[in-house]
């Protein structure tokens, strides 16, 4: 998202810049009231207990969802469980066409496991449910991300309006509507389905009323059978991709001491690039007493570089303000795939990582460019079919051209 957010900015240049922020400011968006800080947590939505989880929070919750997952699992296998394999996919906006090709690619050589938890952030929360059902959606992973045009995502606003009348820079509603088409029943059912032979499903949003990151339990919402379970993943989708101030937020209607309220939910992104499960919850503490280790690993695609571009940087506002935003959300994500390497290590699990390399260099004409991101599909199936997809352990940052492609296994 990092090139949207700089081509939104760009527009902003101006000496009206500050007058209309200013104005802004005075605007009056109307929402339902949140509900109060202090009962937000054990809120059970659509009356499903386990719909979500805090994963900054205590994991006991966490916990007892995954003892009951590998209980599910001994339930339908028996004898030894099989290797496990968790798939984590990162934000990343239109980079998303790297991991939608880099599962296809997976499928062509035979060798993508079947995962028993998949994780998404923004594109990654998009890609999410095609990677959990498996390779007979790949036919839909790349219908959206080769064949989409910005048109398709977003309808930008005209900038002084937008300041001044509107919730963000540009308007979603065409990517809601692509979430439509491809978010239906039939999928919900085969989520429930999955979620009862004990696999995870996982989105991760913002709560941006309590600056606090959300993990939503998919298989949960769409078992429960509630006739607004649909709805509801649809727009847990949405806000997991609305970039905060470029993106409309996404209202989640809950309720308490019954009466209504609304929760105001952003891209995950704005917490967290990617996630697997907190440091806090042990899974060594999950495995029992088995005389043989079941073998884990986790698999992260980070839907971005892990290389950053030196650039004349101009003394202006808006330049140093996006340039400062693009470097934190650069340096957030590489923390987060470390923090995923280090928890791996602790808890036994192999680690392995796959990214936008250093020899990549199309250049993008706009957001959402259709040739940038089929190109970039390609790549992603290609360094999969050539065995150069994954790293054992994450890089060292280093600026553009100075990054390995995969660094040397240990």
């Amino acid at each position: 998202m990092l090139k949207l957010h700089r081509r939104l900015a760009s527009g902003l240049r101006g000496s009206a810049l500050i007058l209309l922020m200013g104005l802004a400011g005075c605007a009056s968006i109307l929402r339902l009231e949140a509900p109060p800080t202090e009962a937000t947590v054990d809120l059970p939505i659509l009356g499903i207990p386990n719909a979500r989880f805090w994963p900054d929070g205590a994991p006991e919750a966490l916990r007892r969802e995954a003892a009951t997952m590998l209980q599910r699992q001994r339930a339908r296998t028996p004898g030894a469980l099989p290797p496990a394999n968790f798939l984590a996919l990162s934000g990343g906006g239109d980079n998303g066409a790297y991991g939608a090709g880099l599962l296809t690619g997976w499928t062509a050589v035979g060798s993508r496991p079947e995962f028993d938890v998949v994780t998404g952030i923004s594109a990654g929360a998009l890609i999410a449910p095609f990677a959990f059902l498996g390779p007979g959606y790949d036919p839909h992973l790349r219908e959206v991300f080769t064949e989409l045009a910005p048109r398709d995502v977003l309808l930008l606003r005209r900038i002084p309006f937008a300041l001044l009348f509107n919730l963000a820079l540009a308007d979603t509603s065409p990517l809601y509507r692509l979430i439509e088409q491809q978010v239906d029943a039939a999928m919900l059912a085969a989520i429930a389905r999955e979620y009862a032979r004990g696999r995870l499903l996982l989105i991760g949003t913002t709560n941006l009323d309590l600056q606090r990151p959300v993990v939503w339990n998919i298989g949960a919402i769409a078992a429960s059978g509630h006739p607004s379970a649909l709805v509801l993943f649809r727009r847990i989708l949405l806000a997991s991709a609305s970039i905060p101030g470029a993106f409309p937020p996404v209202l989640i209607d809950v309720e308490h001491a019954s009466r209504p309220h609304q929760e105001m939910h952003v891209d995950g992104g704005a917490a967290t690039q990617v996630f697997f499960y907190p440091p806090a919850l042990d899974a060594r503490s999950l495995m029992g007493a088995a005389a043989v280790p079941r073998p884990r690993t986790v698999w992260v695609v980070r839907n971005g570089r892990m290389d950053v571009e030196g650039a004349n940087v101009d003394r202006g506002l808006v330049s140093i303000a996006s340039r400062s935003l693009a470097t934190l959300l650069h340096f957030s994500g590489v923390g987060d795939i470390s923090r995923i390497f280090l928890t791996a290590q602790r808890d036994g699990m192999e680690f392995r990582l796959s990214f936008i390399g250093s020899n990549f260099r199309m250049e993008r004409r706009e957001p959402f460019d259709r040739p940038y991101m089929r190109a970039l599909f390609d790549y992603g199936a290609r360094k999969m079919t050539d065995g150069e997809a994954w790293a054992t352990e994450p890089p060292a940052v280093a600026t553009l051209g100075g990054t390995a492609d995969r660094p040397a296994a240990r």
